[in-house]
């Protein structure tokens, strides 16, 4: 019989928030603590340019490929269990990671790392879907974790800096082994799931199969359009292939009786267009940060440590933007009008960016673009993860914080390879076209400008995506502010299912 009574809160979910915190701190962040430790592991194990993308590509396309498969694993196994497994295994891969004696072993841990934090990360954030019911304390949490989404990525950079410069790049990895431990203590002691809306269901392996291979292959298509180019064969065949699993996953799931992601999930308009603006404003945020990162490193000289540093008005904005603007608003004014000027404004900071030039000032031109970013993303952040996740039931809790996880990591792996493949063309052509100027400017100063002409012109692109992002908010996002009490909903069978997690008022 299901269970339609409502269920309690924990008095202890602020608690529980604290370790759920922890852990997608840990996630996130690793997606971007390499970054600043890239050039010394790269020198250290001797990896080619051509393939120091991977260690960061790997991570992201084993998280992006198998979120859904880790989302629905956690509806069906439990998210507290899940949650817990998660972390040891993210553990164990970072302490791999730590310990790699080459190439091989270090990309291999980077996929372990990302296969874990696939089961880890739609856990966490379904546990803190149904745990937070009331709309005022929910708008809190999400700010909190909305904070820790968008930030973290920042927060990695930071840290990766300390720990390269004052220890080793393998610290990068290790750094994770006491994070991890610290939030399975509190995943023991102190969370406890509501007992609502388990998924007793089969596990759909066609699914899961088809959805792997579908978003690994797109994703490593525009990883090989970078090396091969977009013509190639293989690039060409990776992105059919693609089409191809996706759209066989997509009639499969509309047949069979027990979906890996229910089709219900994506058919709301609103979270339709949560997942699909901040996929693509991730491509452009993790490709600023890869070029942001080489550019104060490589092209201004600044020390790991500084360049961390050189990252805090960003973090600092998105913290600001999230908890003290999203948050504040998000029960009083439509998620639209936070999300659209959110991704504007973070628009207006990229445009700031494609004025860098290799002598350009920090003060004048990085630092308030960073402020802009930090503000406009963590806005936006906030009330996305929350209407991503509401009036969803609570069966499919897990699965619909997958898909936020996967707009996210997917959007992140393309944005590396996409805007790395147009900054690498854009400089090839500015120096076919001015190699006169090599020998006046220096072979240092000539190639540093080529590298800023590239940044410079893949800038724009994540300019054009974050305005297309803010299109989209205002396009499909139609529902209004926060608020009403959860009501129980009916599955295709027409069988009355628990109380859904508290839907927008629209």
């Amino acid at each position: 019989m299901p269970e339609t009574a409502q269920v309690l809160p924990d008095p202890r979910r602020w608690k529980a928030l604290a370790f759920i915190a922890i852990a997608q701190l840990m996630v996130v962040l690793d997606a971007t603590i390499v970054n600043i430790a890239l050039p010394s592991a790269q020198v250290d194990l001797g990896i080619s340019d051509a393939n120091r993308q991977w260690v960061i590509t790997a991570y992201a396309l084993a998280f992006g490929g198998l979120l859904l498969f880790g989302g629905r694993i956690s509806d069906l196994w439990g998210r507290k269990r899940a949650f817990t497994a998660g972390l040891i295994g993210f553990a164990a891969a970072s302490a791999i990671g730590g310990a790699a004696a080459n190439e091989a072993m270090l990309l291999g841990a980077r996929a372990l790392q990302g296969a874990f934090g696939a089961l880890l990360a739609p856990a966490a954030l379904s546990l803190l879907a149904v745990m937070f019911t009331d709309a005022k304390e929910r708008a809190k949490a999400f700010g909190i974790y909305g904070a820790i989404a968008g930030g973290g990525s920042a927060v990695g950079l930071i840290l990766g800096g300390f720990l390269t410069e004052y220890l080793d790049w393998r610290w990068t990895f290790y750094v994770n082994i006491p994070f991890a431990a610290l939030a399975v203590a509190g995943a023991f002691l102190v969370i406890r799931e509501p007992a609502v809306g388990h998924n007793s269901s089969g596990l759909d392996i066609p699914g899961v199969i088809l959805a792997t291979l579908g978003l690994v292959s797109l994703v490593y298509g525009f990883t090989r359009a970078e090396s091969d180019g977009w013509g190639a064969g293989v690039t060409i065949g990776l992105f059919v292939a693609a089409v191809v699993f996706l759209a066989a996953f997509v009639a499969v799931e509309s047949r069979v009786r027990a979906p890996l992601l229910p089709l219900r999930v994506l058919t709301d308009r609103n979270r339709a267009g949560v997942y699909l603006s901040l996929g693509l404003a991730v491509i452009g945020m993790f490709g600023l940060f890869l070029f942001l990162t080489y550019y104060l490193q490589v092209v201004k000289g600044y020390s790991p440590v500084l360049t961390g540093f050189a990252f805090m008005p960003m973090v600092a904005g998105m913290i600001t933007g999230s908890t003290q603007i999203g948050a504040r608003l998000m029960n009083r004014v439509p998620p639209r009008l936070l999300m659209a000027p959110g991704f504007l404004v973070a628009a207006i900071g990229m445009l700031i960016l494609t004025q860098m030039q290799p002598d350009s000032s920090y003060a004048g031109l990085v630092l308030p673009a960073q402020i802009l970013l930090g503000l406009g993303m963590g806005t936006a952040f906030m009330p996305a993860m929350s209407l991503a996740t509401s009036g969803v039931q609570p069966r499919d809790a897990g699965v619909a914080s997958a898909m936020v996880n996967t707009s996210q990591q997917v959007g992140g792996a393309i944005g590396t390879a996409l805007l790395n493949t147009i900054a690498a063309g854009a400089a090839t052509t500015w120096v076919a076209a001015h190699a006169a100027q090599a020998r006046t400017l220096g072979e240092v100063a000539f190639a540093n400008q080529a590298a800023v002409h590239g940044y410079s012109a893949a800038i724009w692109w994540a300019v054009g995506i974050l305005v297309v992002s803010a299109a989209i908010v205002l396009t499909l996002v139609t529902t209004g502010g926060q608020g009403g009490a959860p009501a129980a909903a009916s599955d295709e069978d027409g069988e009355a299912d628990a109380p859904a997690i508290p839907v927008l008022a629209h």
